[in-house]
């Protein structure tokens, strides 16, 4: 028989293509339809790893990739949002999430998979109401993965009859190490477990592999779709590079103990065909969560073996990065714009914690005049100015992503805010600056100035350090409350405005120390003006 390579290679690859653009279009669309929940899930459930354990299955069944819901995952633990313990949790169920994929092509649709992109497309472009376009995101992307399966499948057919491939095939089945070093490569090669196992899934159907090949093939899946979070943990902290070890280890490890108990495995999955009538597709689906699960269910009471393990493995400090971004990981931006909106805001706090810092040295400055205070206060503007342009760059590139219009709101406001934190920053360093002036000229303030400027900032302070806490905490009560401070702030001002002028009448205290008196009252109603604008966004709901 003669066999025509080209168009065996050609729709193979198309087909592939199409399906790995599938799944992706399906969990954009899943992804998008849960918003902010993403954010509020990770946030709430993984104070434990059972819970995370939950949160990695829905996680990976709504962004249809458990090496994205890793990567993910290795992004969190580098900003330092979870710790290694709950990330292994994670993991686990980013591992029985996947199996989502492998179940939908179970139910064998592809004689559907032309009407689905029809109505796909029909949701796609001809309206633009947000909800409606998600699901024909989710509709589109299925459709096309039984399309893309159709294809895949036409293009194997003629395999059947080549002996060369069949004796492979025997091959495989007569030697377990061969087949996960089969799987790991391919997976390796594609950089998707699902699509690997669809492939193994139509392998199976059409008769071309029997059930103890195909089952190694399958654990070798597991193991190839670590690559991503290692490459992805390459440029992170030792705690990421953490999490990434603990994926590999726990799919190794689980794959080992499968083929310990291959021929009793592969028995069960067999009579569960028998007994429950599953297609091929779907025994093999079956099996991808039975080894899933069983491995999760197994390793689990170890979660603490294992970050000691990996922690063994991978020796080092976790380091405490200082003066820079905590939380801008780009990789989240493609894999999860809610997640790194998120992670946006969390950095504009941090922002808003130097802003604070910088306020305190800079008045601890104006109070005892110790150069260390100076020093720091200098560095932690230099701090704030990088995070702060980072964090624009970082938004700049988030707001090119699929965003709901209150998520693109939010995005908006947090630029906003982070222009008001570093003008903060900026009258800090300007009252530095300030008070090298006032100890070169020797000016002085008198005992009522020094008590008059420390009540304002009292005040001030107060002010931005309760705004940065509504603006975490959403807490609109808050929010009201500085907005009455604001206003006591300015009626202050202009108070010792005129005390000051009294003084100097009375001739107290010099025109000069007079003049830089003001100058620093100015300086302090200005930032309570920028903490009243993030309190502003608060109120409006915006951030």
């Amino acid at each position: 028989m003669s066999i025509n390579w080209q168009e065996i290679i050609f729709s193979f690859l198309g087909g592939l293509g199409l399906f790995l653009y599938s799944i992706r279009m399906m969990g954009d669309g899943l992804q998008q339809a849960a918003g902010d929940r993403l954010r509020f899930y990770i946030d709430k459930y993984t104070s434990n790893p059972f819970l995370g354990v939950l949160v990695g299955i829905g996680l990976t069944a709504l962004i249809q990739s458990s090496s994205g819901v890793t990567v993910i995952t290795v992004g969190l633990v580098s900003a330092g949002l979870l710790t290694l313990r709950q990330a292994i949790g994670i993991v686990m169920g980013a591992n029985i999430g996947t199996t989502v994929t492998s179940f939908i092509i179970g139910f064998k649709l592809g004689d559907y998979a032309l009407p689905m992109l029809f109505l796909g497309a029909v949701c796609l472009f001809f309206t633009n109401k947000r909800s409606v376009n998600n699901v024909g995101r989710v509709l589109f992307g299925i459709g096309g993965i039984f399309f893309a399966l159709n294809l895949m499948s036409g293009a194997m057919e003629p395999l059947k009859e080549l002996a060369a491939f069949r004796e492979y095939m025997i091959k495989l089945s007569g030697n377990p190490i061969l087949g996960v070093g089969v799987g790991t490569l391919i997976t390796l090669l594609i950089q998707a477990s699902s699509a690997t196992i669809g492939i193994l899934q139509n392998l199976y159907a059409s008769g071309l592999i029997d059930l103890r090949g195909a089952l190694p093939v399958l654990f070798g899946d597991n193991i190839g779709t670590t690559i991503t979070a290692i490459i992805a943990s390459l440029g992170a902290n030792i705690a990421a590079k953490r999490v990434a070890g603990a994926h590999v280890t726990f799919n190794v490890v689980g794959t080992i103990l499968c083929l310990l108990v291959l021929s009793p495995f592969t028995a069960m999955i067999q009579w569960f065909q028998t007994t429950l009538h599953l297609s091929p597709e779907m025994t093999i689906a079956f099996a991808h969560g039975a080894f899933n699960i069983s491995n999760t269910i197994i390793q689990f009471p170890f979660i603490g073996v294992l970050a000691w393990l990996v922690t063994k493995l991978i020796p080092g400090e976790d380091e405490e990065v200082k003066y820079e971004p905590l939380y801008l990981d780009k990789i989240l931006i493609k894999q999860a714009p809610s997640i790194a909106l998120g992670n946006a805001k969390k950095e504009l706090l941090h922002l808003g914690s130097y802003a604070e810092k910088s306020l305190e040295l800079s008045y601890n400055y104006l109070t005892t005049g110790k150069e260390k205070a100076a020093n720091k206060g200098h560095k932690t503007e230099e701090a704030i100015n990088l995070i702060d342009e980072q964090l624009t760059r970082y938004l700049i590139d988030l707001s090119s992503e699929a965003l709901s219009q209150h998520e693109s709101e939010v995005l908006t406001n947090i630029l906003d805010s982070s222009r008001d934190i570093e003008r903060i920053g900026d009258h800090a360093e300007a009252l530095i600056g300030m008070n090298d002036y006032l100890i070169n000229k020797k000016i002085t303030f008198t005992d009522a100035a020094k008590t008059e400027m420390a009540e304002i900032y009292d005040l001030t302070h107060d002010m931005v350090e309760k705004a940065l806490q509504a603006v975490e905490n959403n807490d609109i009560e808050l929010a009201n409350q500085l907005t009455e401070q604001h206003i006591v702030i300015n009626r202050l001002e202009r108070k010792l405005r005129k005390t000051h002028i009294a003084r100097l009448n009375k001739g107290e205290c010099s025109t000069q120390a007079g003049v830089n008196f003001i100058e620093i009252l100015a300086h302090y109603t200005r930032v309570s003006d920028h903490a009243l604008n993030l309190v502003e966004k608060v109120q409006a709901g915006q951030i």
